[in-house]
């Protein structure tokens, strides 16, 4: 599935072009019939294929992928680099992180914000060489998400980590740096544990709109106004 999947999303088929027969794949994989017709189904669910009549099951354009799904969204990063795709990306952040930030500020559990702190020390651990700055990045905005208790927003935490691995290394290129900044990490922290959704809103907001003011300005596009 994964296979079939990379090859479909970076362009080793057409778009709209017939996809291979069962008989081929199970060739070209080595794989029994049952096992090819569910890796179909799965690439199907997901948006990729289409099974029409008397033309057989064909490759579906990107807009009608389902790009919510984490797999896709990996394999698009795997395609050749597209500043404009992380764009995208940082704009679905900003839409939910600060609400996130906000939610858990008002109703996360006593585990929950013990969960945002140890994220932090480990970006701290990680400014000192102790830790994977990268990991402990992630492991913050995946805490604040799971904090929120909203059934939407926690689902958002599988497809952001996803993209995250790569927009966090880009956005550090351009800003010149290795690692994120454990100091402006910690102002949200603080504001989730001392339960100010406010100031928990504002300042995830600025954090996530810094990273897309610096991609914006590398793809030579004006920074879009503040809602």
């Amino acid at each position: 599935m994964h296979d079939l999947g990379r090859a479909i999303v970076t362009e080793q088929f057409s778009r709209g072009s017939p996809f291979p027969v069962e008989a081929e794949l199970c060739q070209r994989f080595g794989a029994s019939r049952p096992v090819v017709r569910e890796a179909v189904k799965m690439l199907t669910a997901k948006g990729l294929l289409v099974a029409r009549q008397r033309k057989g099951t064909l490759v579906r354009p990107e807009a009608q992928w389902n790009l919510l799904d984490p797999d896709i969204l990996k394999w698009m990063l795997e395609r050749d680099f597209s500043i404009d795709l992380l764009i995208d990306f940082t704009e679905i952040r900003i839409a939910i992180e600060p609400r996130a930030a906000a939610r858990a500020a008002e109703g996360a559990t006593g585990p929950q914000r013990r969960a945002i702190v140890h994220a932090i020390e480990r970006m701290f651990a990680a400014e000192r060489g102790e830790e994977d700055s990268l990991a402990a990045d992630i492991a913050f905005h995946t805490a604040v998400l799971e904090a929120s208790n909203n059934r939407f927003m926690r689902q958002f935490a599988d497809l952001s980590e996803t993209a995250l691995r790569f927009s966090i290394r880009q956005t550090n290129a351009y800003k010149g740096v290795t690692r994120a900044s454990a100091m402006e990490h910690k102002v949200i922290a603080d504001a989730i544990v001392e339960g100010d959704p406010g100031r928990a809103a504002r300042q995830m907001r600025s954090l996530i709109q810094a990273a897309l003011d610096l991609l914006l300005e590398a793809a030579g596009h004006r920074p879009f106004p503040e809602v």
